[in-house]
């Protein structure tokens, strides 16, 4: 039987003028049986449409801040830098998959991004715009794959079924995070100051995002690579969501375990 075929978003290096990877990303889906294939950094329609034809799932990376106008603000001072070039490519992906209903996994700047584009508003700087007294570490300093903060998940949601943790640590390095959410994406994850840690579109196939960076900490928390392998099994089509009272379920068994 033929691996899942997933696309993976580029990096993109402005000094350098280049396309890079962490390993992690690639390694996470490697060893939850996929095989992935970074994906050039393009606006042409033509070529976006036809890449999202070719494969069976794709993983949104984290990287540079959205761009503020993709949900109608001025960039603040306090915005860090954007990559133009990747809002643009990501956002025409992004929605012919939605109409492909193929399988994505989005993480860190990735749940950003498409709650930017479903509608959605983000906090440009937590450390400035946030108001609470909880001041948690949303930014670290390495080693990554060290937690940084708990994340609280429902149990009756689609994100604790894959992962049957309700109380988890994570790593964490982000300074804009989600402030009003889309209408059509389910919260499935909350840290303890509020911030929207993960984020799922429930009337898809599989459309689910995360703050943290599991392709840092899968080889360390069962749950990171469950996430993975989550994405390796939608492409396979053995788990996907069903659209009920706006949570997400599991409709075939799979086995996520490392």
């Amino acid at each position: 039987m033929l691996k899942p075929v997933i696309g993976v978003l580029p990096l993109y290096d402005e000094e350098k003028e280049s396309y890079w990877m962490l390993p992690g990303y690639m390694k996470g889906i490697e060893e939850a049986g996929g095989i992935p294939v970074m994906l050039p950094l393009t606006a042409d329609k033509e070529v976006i449409g036809q890449l999202a034809e070719m494969y069976d799932g794709f993983l949104f990376t984290g990287g540079h801040d959205i761009s503020p106008t993709l949900y109608g603000e001025d960039p603040l001072d306090v915005c860090g830098p954007l990559c133009l070039e990747r809002d643009e490519m990501e956002k025409i992906l992004f929605f012919r998959l939605l109409e492909l209903n193929k399988p994505i996994l989005g993480i860190c700047r990735a749940i950003q991004l498409f709650n930017a584009l479903l509608g959605g508003t983000l906090y440009q700087d937590l450390p400035t715009q946030l108001k609470t007294e909880l001041k948690l570490v949303h930014k670290q300093s390495p080693p990554y794959h060290q937690p940084s903060h708990r994340v609280y998940i429902p149990k009756d949601n689609f994100l604790y079924q894959l992962i049957q943790e309700e109380d988890i640590l994570v790593n964490s390095y982000h300074h804009q995070a989600i402030k009003n959410l889309s209408s059509q994406l389910t919260p499935q994850a909350e840290a303890e100051d509020g911030i929207i840690e993960a984020a799922a579109m429930t009337e898809k196939r599989f459309v689910l995002a995360v703050q943290w960076h599991p392709e840092f900490s899968y080889q360390k928390d069962a749950f990171n690579h469950r996430l993975f392998a989550a994405l390796v099994k939608a492409a396979e089509k053995k788990i996907e969501f069903t659209a009920e009272k706006h949570t997400g379920s599991i409709k075939a068994a799979a086995e996520l375990q490392p």
